[in-house]
């Protein structure tokens, strides 16, 4: 049995107290923390190949992104070919031997993620597994994947428009019901399969995505690597909170930490966001050529530990004071983590923010520790705060008072 978030309560009850008291995990568990790894959409689109890939493996090692907890390897679409006369689908010449690309992968000590689509075609117009769910699945399986992101793309326009144009509950049973086919079929296979779903948080799936076995879910549009972008996804979080858990994740979407034009402020509070809001962690950069300040964010072993916090509860927006925000997030063992992002464009050093401790249920001054700079600081009801436009204070308190 494959955890999925949509078991029963007493099976996810069990399996996730297995993990708070950090007991070995059932058999076959699966994203029982945020899904760590690397993407190849972000950065190299349609064009990515297998070199691409091995690069990619290649570099999480090399960097000790690896060490970390950067897993997962996982390829976008565009790797696709065309289907033989029994249907079985074949890789493009981009991906002359996936079984071995997988190999090279687990080699390393990593996992391989691969894409596609309920639709007859993926979002760049391969070939998708619209009624080759269970001949696929099983394809997968024999190659040793590890994760399986599954777009809806052409599903919409194909299946749910065509079949029930003028009736959107019909359009989301059969959508829910497409999900739920792919994942008996990755579970018939016997393989633990991450189950990925991206259809942009349409019909509320967050309320669903556990039924039909996900474990994680995109709650938005595309990411793209520009500030207005991320924090935008940002706000689209709150009151999303409840729906996450250990084996069931919201999922703001991929990192875009050193893409674009993303000033060094702007990637230390994207990853720190995350983070708090233990979404996966899929970095998007171009690994083997990346700058050390990038891996230095993207390899904060305190930040990740806040994303991976086996408690598994994400993050929530406290209050805001203008155009800062201050989020917390219960860690556990009573830990908090408290980030304070400065979302605005002015640096406020000749009116400085001012945190209320009290506000946040704290009585008295708190020792906590700075994860960015790594030092121990006390904070105090009402302490004026700077913090450049943009840029971020996450803080953890190992004993709030």
């Amino acid at each position: 049995m494959r955890f999925r978030g949509g078991l029963p309560l007493a099976v996810l009850t069990l399996t996730a107290l297995a993990a708070f008291s950090q007991e070995p995990a059932p058999p076959q568990a699966v994203a029982l923390t945020p899904p760590m790894g690397w993407n190849s959409w972000n950065y190299f689109h349609g064009n990515v190949t297998e070199q691409d890939v091995h690069g990619a493996a290649d570099a999480l090692v090399s960097t000790g992104m690896k060490d970390v907890g950067y897993v997962y390897v996982n390829i976008d679409d565009t790797w696709e070919g065309e289907r033989d006369a029994n249907g079985v689908l074949h890789t493009n010449s981009k991906f002359p031997d996936m079984k071995a690309l997988a190999d090279y992968v687990h080699s390393k000590g990593l996992k391989l993620g691969i894409y596609s689509s309920p639709g007859p075609k993926t979002c760049a117009g391969y070939a998708a597994s619209l009624g080759h769910e269970q001949q696929d699945a099983e394809l997968y399986a024999s190659w040793g994947v590890d994760y399986l992101k599954y777009d809806l793309c052409s599903f919409r326009g194909a299946v749910m428009d065509a079949q029930a144009p003028n009736d959107k509950a019909e359009q989301m049973r059969a959508m829910e019901a497409a999900y739920t086919k792919m994942d008996k079929a990755l579970e018939a296979t016997g393989r633990p399969i991450v189950y990925s779903l991206c259809q942009y948080g349409w019909d509320a799936v967050w309320e669903w995505g556990p039924g039909v076995g996900a474990n994680l879910w995109r709650t938005t549009g595309d990411i793209q690597p520009n500030w207005d972008r991320v924090y935008a996804i940002l706000e689209e979080q709150a009151g999303l909170a409840k729906y996450a858990g250990p084996g069931h994740w919201n999922d703001p979407d991929m990192l875009e930490v050193g893409n674009g034009k993303l000033t060094l402020a702007e990637n230390r509070s994207h990853f720190s966001m995350w983070a708090m809001l233990a979404a996966p962690l899929l970095a998007g950069n171009d690994l083997p050529h990346m700058k050390p300040e990038i891996l230095g964010i993207l390899t904060n072993r305190d930040v990740i530990a806040i994303d991976q916090d086996r408690l598994g509860r994400e993050g929530t927006r406290a209050y805001a004071d203008g155009e800062v925000e201050v989020w917390t997030r219960q860690l556990a063992g009573g830990a908090m983590a408290i980030a304070v992002l400065n979302a605005g464009s002015d640096r406020y050093s000749s009116h400085p923010f001012h945190l209320s401790l009290e506000r946040l249920g704290m009585h008295g001054a708190q020792q906590a520790k700075n994860l960015w700079t790594g030092k121990e600081v006390t904070l105090t009801d009402d302490m004026p705060l700077e913090i450049a436009s943009h840029d971020i204070l996450l803080v953890r308190i190992a004993t709030p008072k």
